[in-house]
């Protein structure tokens, strides 16, 4: 069976891009999950641990996400019977 990579893609992006932001927003009033947060601001251009750097962690996080779907449905696809 194949994949759609498409909407492989956008649930991935979707889901990494949120997960960020709600992670930092999460951080920025508990200072939960600092560490964390610290490496991933190393990864990210312009994200940091602040409001406003959680929409740039929405941002990247959907682009990386999105990137990350398209290659694992395109691996898939290559892998998947076309027959069944």
């Amino acid at each position: 069976m194949k994949l759609s990579v498409k909407a492989l893609a956008l649930s991935f992006g979707i889901f990494w891009g949120f997960s960020l932001f709600l992670l930092t927003v999460l951080s920025v009033y508990t200072g939960y999950l600092q560490e964390v947060l610290t490496f991933i601001e190393g990864i990210y251009p312009y994200y940091s641990i602040t409001l406003v750097g959680s929409v740039a962690g929405l941002v990247w996080g959907f682009f990386d996400g999105f990137v990350c779907g398209l290659v694992v449905g395109w691996v898939y696809n290559g892998f998947a019977p076309s027959g069944v």
